[in-house]
């Protein structure tokens, strides 16, 4: 319900009445104007744009912390969240702004700052977590608009991974402290994430069946577990040979703990990532290992030598427990065994045999 009236003042009054029943009035100098304001509003309700105009004075920040409170992530990445709202949108002017006033030449500036700040993939995701949420204050009608539209970035070019060799690999092991040397293989041979790898437990190794099931992980700095990084983490592996001894002399050496742990350092407690990365990174130093090795270095290795192997990208994708293969192709498709001679030899044997037939199709008729 909208009208528009003449106060004693000389002043038009415009009001109307939003869907919650809540008046909203301005003053204006003539008639038209506030007509004008009243049609305008009307326009934004018939089309489903309406927004109520103090809802966007929330600023960026408190209505950030609002999503992340209302989404369903679990204890990961609810930290992943609260971490990168704290330290690049608190942080910042943008995290001051009413969410009505961001431009979208502001929301540019904030990316490109962000940019200089944080590597590639970082801030790439700091970036869609943004504009995520000013997407939800659109559809919470905070805002009519987002204004995250055509955001552009620098672009990056990763480096090409040079996967470790079964050498390099067995170097590794052997200058690592005795009771790591089965987590460099047992990485190497499954796969997995660190965190998975510092929770795998003795009841999650079938030696009979010669299989390794992932069930949980232990996220960063932490020593508790939880359910992996997504639900396709949750996976069943094969069981190398050389691993499945590799733990099998572990486990004599060195019992799981009361609760089924297999790895833990020498004070008895399952590692942290951080703590288990610092014995990793020192091991590797001391192997010749080309510079910036990691764990995840292991996690390629696996990788690199199921497709070189043969091994499908889809294959690959469920053993290393990504959501699909388009991952696996950006990653490692510089590594997949060149196809150029299976299509030669394709295409020749397919023009043979319709030669063949041709010419044995003319004989019979002569």
């Amino acid at each position: 319900m909208a009208s528009i009236k003449r106060r004693p003042n000389g002043k038009w009054r415009a009001r109307y009445y939003d869907e919650a029943g809540k008046e909203h009035a301005r003053h204006f100098a003539r008639q038209k104007d506030g007509q004008a304001w009243l049609d305008e509003i009307t326009a934004t309700v018939v089309t489903g744009v309406y927004v109520d105009p103090k809802a966007g004075d929330i600023t960026v920040a408190t209505y950030a912390r609002q999503w992340a409170e209302s989404r369903p992530h679990n204890a990961r990445t609810a930290r992943r969240v609260a971490s990168a709202i704290k330290n690049h949108v608190e942080g910042t002017k943008l995290g001051a702004r009413p969410l009505s006033k961001v431009l979208t030449s502001e929301a540019q500036g904030w990316a490109t700052g962000r940019a200089k700040v944080l590597a590639p993939s970082t801030c790439a995701y700091t970036v869609y977590l943004v504009r995520s949420i000013f997407a939800s204050a659109v559809l919470d009608r905070k805002i009519p608009r987002t204004p995250f539209v055509k955001i552009s970035l620098p672009e990056s070019i990763p480096a090409r991974i040079v996967p470790l060799t079964v050498a390099q690999v067995q170097t590794l092991a052997a200058h690592m402290p005795k009771y790591c040397r089965a987590m460099v293989l047992a990485q190497a041979g499954l796969g997995v994430r660190i965190g998975e790898l510092l929770a795998l437990r003795v009841q999650d190794v079938d030696f009979l069946r010669r299989t390794v099931r992932v069930e949980t992980q232990i996220p960063p700095n932490e020593r508790e577990r939880e359910d992996p990084k997504t639900p396709l983490s949750k996976r069943t592996l094969p069981l190398p040979q050389f691993v499945a001894e590799a733990l099998a002399e572990h486990i004599k050496e060195f019992p799981p703990l009361d609760d089924g742990s297999l790895f833990y350092n020498t004070k008895k407690k399952t590692w942290t990532t951080s703590h288990y990365g610092k014995v990793f990174i020192a091991a590797a130093g001391e192997a010749g290992m080309p510079e910036g090795t990691t764990t995840h270095d292991l996690r390629h290795h696996y990788a690199s030598v199921l497709l070189d192997a043969g091994e499908s990208v889809v294959t690959v994708a469920e053993r290393l427990g990504h959501r699909n293969a388009n991952l696996v192709i950006k990653t490692y498709g510089h590594l997949m065994p060149d196809s150029e001679e299976r299509t030669r030899k394709a295409l020749d044997s397919a023009w043979r045999a319709a030669d063949q037939r041709r010419t044995s199709g003319s004989s019979k008729a002569v």
